[in-house]
């Protein structure tokens, strides 16, 4: 019995310990052209499972998203776009694509098109609520389930610096400061760590890398613009809620409760028109994937799992 243990180790050893399927190799990445614009997206797991949409905030892109997409490309298939100016999109001037949220989600809901892919989850973070939003509002039966992390639809949930923020809305040449803060450095560190007791679970070259895209050429307007439609986001709240109110769609809440900007009364809000949705806060920030990745998944398959077909 000795000599056939050893027998085995010799040979196991020889071998080479056995390697797992690694699911972040499904990963693959793709640009389309929508309307004449370059779109860039990442596409993992099989694409018979139910599929997920991912959808980015600010000043991201589908590469938040990395860490998330192999826990769940077992067993859904997940499409996360970048906007166009944002990530690996194009990033046309606003004399040839103006940027607006309507236009950030026909161009998205244009790729989803373009992919056959007319029935799914949506995962809406920051700006990937009002994007998404209005997609499901143009398109209420392709929405099977929502998931939503700090993505804002109530003016509660809305942070001490969106004052400062509407003040630019009423004056946007008056208030040039609005926007250098929007788009600093700083500005890209603390929507990570402010607030959170563990700084030092941050990987700094999030914002570093964040800060680098705000800074090409053409950039800041971009995103001056979007700053500044951000405000038909606010008008459009009521019409958001009384859609949840009307369709009811399964609805998963995941918030950040160190979130400066979107506040975590904005997650309890979505009770009033959602009672059913299951919310839960989490000890992480505006990202909650830069600390909390695994209790996101944790909490995802579960939910989707339980939506029947």
């Amino acid at each position: 019995m000795i000599a056939q243990a050893l027998a085995a180790a010799v040979v196991l050893t020889a071998a080479g310990p056995a390697t797992l399927p690694s699911t972040s190799a499904t990963t693959t990445y793709h640009r389309a052209e929508v309307d004449g614009v370059g779109v860039f997206y990442r596409e993992a797991g099989p694409k018979d499972a139910p599929t997920i949409v991912l959808l980015h905030g600010y000043p991201s892109s589908s590469r938040m998203f990395d860490t998330l997409i192999p826990l769940l490309a077992s067993r859904y298939h997940l499409i996360a776009p970048d906007y166009p100016g944002f990530g690996q999109s194009d990033a046309p001037p606003p004399s040839r694509y103006v940027y607006t949220f309507d236009n950030l989600a026909k161009t998205t809901n244009g790729l989803l098109e373009q992919l056959g892919v007319d029935r799914y989850a949506l995962y809406l973070q920051d700006y990937g609520g009002p994007v998404g939003f209005r997609i499901m509002l143009a398109h209420p039966d392709r929405v099977r389930a929502l998931v939503i992390q700090n993505a804002n639809a109530y003016r509660e949930g809305l942070g001490a610096k969106w004052t400062g923020i509407a003040r630019y809305w009423d004056d946007p040449a008056a208030h040039p400061d609005q926007v250098e803060a929007f788009t600093s450095l700083e500005g890209a560190q603390q929507r990570h760590i402010a607030g959170s007791p563990h700084p030092e679970r941050y990987n700094p070259d999030t914002w570093t890398d964040e800060h680098a895209a705000l800074e090409r050429p053409g950039a800041r307007e971009i995103q001056a613009r979007l700053l500044y439609d951000y405000r038909t986001n606010v008008a459009a709240y009521p019409r958001w809620q009384a859609w949840l109110r009307e369709h009811r769609p399964p609805t998963l809440v995941l918030w950040g409760r160190y979130d400066p900007s979107f506040v975590a009364a904005g997650a309890q809000a979505y009770r009033r028109d959602l009672p059913d949705a299951d919310i839960r806060l989490l000890d992480a920030g505006h990202f909650a994937l830069d600390e909390k990745v695994d209790d996101v998944a944790a909490a995802i398959i579960p939910f989707l799992d339980n939506i029947a077909p």
